[in-house]
């Protein structure tokens, strides 16, 4: 009997053995990770007020998850969790981070990058980072290290934490890009620097006001979080930035054909400051969120073509998600409450970004690999922290107890394979959930209920909240009352994860 590719490497992976060494077809992995992009925010996912074709062609050619989950309602503890195969909610300081944090995924630990790139892979990070970098009190003028090169990438270009953060400086590789050593970087996130000005003192100089905070140093008209003086030659445009992170994206694809690779596309767009290139500034009629969610589209189909023109997409593995649901006022005043114009950025589900409430960790997710996943929709439960253990396993690579504590192998339930995923699932924002099977209990929390700036409900109540998603996606009616056993068993469950330090067996 002659077995598939998948099912051998598969087969090959729980025996331990290296799957590449007996199948020298290993998919180059493309993993795109769009910045606070909303299950609702995507028409193959019912959006009726934006048109996202790029996307929607990924899905008609792939798997859509209906049920796929961020591993945190943030974005940094979402990418920590993302590449170490562990929550996020286990480790001190995997909040969201400022500018100048030291890196917080320790150099030596398993890592996706570093598993794949054992495995034979050439990988690379390119685009938003925010999970530090070097060691505390970094000299942005110098060598910028420990940061992506040292936990497993071999090439980066990187934002080192968000658009609305100073630095607003790119990094490649070990090195701000275009610094010019005369007009040194200075950065602190504890009091002014240097002489530029203030969104606070001299909001005639900006061209977007701040909503709520986003108020310090300005720059390209943007006030942002944070203060930093020097490096102008270094400082990025905005409107620019889609462009510059897909263009080092497709070269490393140009420059990596012949060889197995992995590329992380970790873009900014919806993120805020929302400043669109202007392609497509007014162009989606939603204002510039909806502008910038047409820009992300565009970017990941430029991978796409990028694939199809080096005849790669064949044996190219892609993987489209998001690091959390989404936000629409986010601290700039962008219209974009104003003008969502019916459209629902949460589509179904209750809450967004910061939420406990499903909109805060269900994503998009689609997966493509022609000829090896077969289009459909899948309503299997599965999370981006199981990203490492599963394409691990795809490659041939097993993992030692330490490694991924949270990671698990659910490579057939992302192939198609396999109808159902994981058997449960901690949701995590300021408080933490578990989800097993169509019942989720949140544990009770003390904290407010709604993040009054995004007027986003967090989720947060003194008692257990119950839901049954199944019949009630949106999370209306608590059923905690009804079902004292459900949430008894459901929150020591919770607690046995907990207190465990894992959940991967």
């Amino acid at each position: 009997m002659k077995l598939k590719p998948i099912l051998l490497a598969t087969l090959l992976g729980a025996l331990g053995l290296p799957a590449c060494a007996a199948s020298p077809a290993r998919p180059n992995i493309v993993l795109i990770y769009a910045d606070d992009l909303g299950y609702g925010d995507v028409s193959c996912y019912g959006a009726t007020r934006i048109r996202t074709p790029n996307i929607d062609r990924l899905a008609s050619k792939g798997l859509r998850f209906t049920d796929a989950h961020s591993a945190s309602a943030t974005c940094t503890p979402s990418r920590y969790a993302l590449l170490t195969g562990e929550y996020a909610w286990r480790k001190k300081g995997t909040g969201v981070l400022p500018g100048d944090a030291a890196l917080i995924i320790q150099p030596g630990r398993t890592t996706l990058p570093s598993l794949l790139r054992r495995a034979g892979y050439r990988t690379s990070a390119v685009g938003k980072w925010h999970l530090g970098l070097g060691t505390g009190n970094l000299d942005w003028n110098g060598e910028i290290q420990p940061g992506p090169l040292e936990i497993g990438f071999d090439y980066c270009f990187v934002m080192p934490a968000t658009g609305d953060r100073v630095p607003c400086v790119f990094v490649e590789d070990h090195r701000v890009v275009g610094l010019d050593p005369r007009d040194p970087i200075r950065v602190s996130f504890r009091g002014p620097v240097g002489n530029d000005p203030t969104g606070k003192d001299h909001p005639e100089l900006l061209r977007m006001r701040p909503s709520h905070g986003h108020d310090m140093t300005i720059i390209n008209g943007i006030s942002r979080i944070g203060y930093i003086s020097g490096g102008k030659a270094a400082r990025w445009v905005d409107e620019e930035m889609a462009d510059t992170f897909t263009r080092k994206a497709t070269a490393f694809i140009e420059q990596n054909r012949d060889r197995p690779f992995f590329l992380y596309f970790a873009t900014h767009d919806i993120h805020v400051p929302r400043v669109p290139h202007p392609r497509f500034a007014g162009k989606s009629g939603l204002g510039p969120r909806g502008d910038v969610i047409r820009q992300f589209d565009w970017c990941a189909g430029e991978i796409l073509k990028t694939l199809d023109r080096l005849k790669l997409a064949d044996n190219t593995l892609v993987i489209l998600s998001s690091d959390n649901g989404p936000v629409v006022d986010d601290g700039y005043q962008d219209q974009a409450v104003a003008l969502l114009d019916g459209h629902k950025p949460a589509g179904p589900l209750r809450g967004g970004k910061y939420s406990i409430f499903e909109g805060g960790t269900r994503v998009p997710l689609i997966v493509r690999w022609p000829g090896r996943v077969k289009p459909g929709v899948s309503d299997a439960l599965v999370c981006q922290v199981d990203f490492l253990a599963s394409l691990g396993a795809l490659c041939g690579q097993s993992l030692d107890t330490p490694d991924a504590p949270d990671s698990f192998n659910v490579l057939p339930a992302l192939l198609g394979d396999a109808p159902t995923g994981r058997a449960d699932l901690v949701e995590h924002a300021g408080s933490l959930a578990l989800r097993a099977g169509p019942w989720k209990v949140i544990e009770k929390s003390h904290g407010p209920k709604m993040n009054v700036p995004t007027n986003t409900e967090l989720g947060n109540a003194p008692t257990p909240q119950l839901y049954q998603l199944r019949e009630d996606l949106g999370e209306t009616g608590d059923l905690a009352t009804e079902h004292p056993e459900r949430v008894s068993e459901l929150t020591n469950r919770l607690e046995q994860i907990r207190a465990a330090g894992r959940s991967r067996p």
